[in-house]
């Protein structure tokens, strides 16, 4: 599950940054915190955070070190500081760690709100290109004329992030739009678009499962045009609306988690 791990020792500051994640379109982030190093040691390992924001000033380590030590471990961890230091030399050295941004003490919503939007979307389309294990290039992909209903469907699973048309996939099994067509629904009882959609919408629903990603980012990684055109239709063919769907596995999965600490 997504998630925002928040190091800083000063509860003020770190209940401000929940009420600007609470109010923002990251919402859906599960929140971490720690208040040491030590304590943020021991969850980086039990953890692998999605975005990290880190204070330097902290009371048993140098966050800078804090910082090395979480992209040892997670090399890709984009690590926002927040910092009441002014120092170029400690902004030189965050640099230089490979830290993401370095943000000053009071933050405004809108500088950690440009800051997410920068380093978060690229990072989730990351996760969801990962989660959904993209397949093999166009290039490599092999066509059987003998079997070509069944060629097309390969081709779909390979490739129903990207736009695919009817021309398009009737031209790569050396058939006419109209005669494909016929031969699709024949074999498959419904039609080439249909069962686009439906690949599409069953791959989405492993992701409202199993993740936090925003619906548009779900949406855009499923080959669906927009987050409306993709609600819309998710609505007609399941009876619900993603958030709708999503909430229910949540409610169960936290159950699950409640079960489990109590245990």
């Amino acid at each position: 599950m997504a998630a925002l791990f928040l190091v800083d020792s000063d509860e003020q500051s770190r209940q401000a940054v929940r009420c600007v994640i609470e109010e923002s379109p990251y919402k859906y982030l599960a929140v971490h915190e720690a208040d040491t190093a030590h304590r943020a040691g021991l969850l980086l390992k039990q953890m692998q955070p999605t975005i990290m924001i880190l204070d330097l000033s902290l009371p048993d380590m140098n966050g800078v070190s804090l910082g090395k030590m979480a992209k040892g471990l997670y090399p890709q961890l984009p690590i926002i500081v927040l910092s009441h230091l002014k120092m170029f030399d400690l902004v030189q050295e965050c640099i230089n760690a490979g830290f993401s941004s370095y943000l000053l003490k009071p933050v405004s919503k809108h500088e950690l709100m440009a800051a997410f939007d920068r380093l978060l979307l690229s990072e989730l389309c990351r996760e969801t290109r990962h989660f959904m294990g993209e397949g093999a290039a166009p290039a490599t992909f092999e066509t059987d004329l003998g079997n070509p209903i069944d060629t097309v469907i390969r081709y779909i699973q390979l490739n129903f992030q990207q736009t695919i048309t009817l021309q398009e996939v009737s031209s790569l099994v050396y058939l006419s739009p109209s005669h494909f067509s016929r031969l699709f629904k024949a074999e498959t009882g419904i039609t080439f678009v249909e069962y686009l959609t439906q690949y599409r919408i069953e791959k989405s629903k492993s992701l409202l499962k199993m993740t936090s990603l925003p619906i548009d980012v779900i949406a855009n990684n499923t080959g669906f045009s927009s987050a409306g055109y993709f609600s819309t239709t998710f609505k007609r063919m399941v009876g619900q609306t993603p958030s709708e769907y999503r909430s229910q596995f949540q409610v169960f999965l936290h159950g699950q988690q409640h079960s489990a600490h109590r245990a």
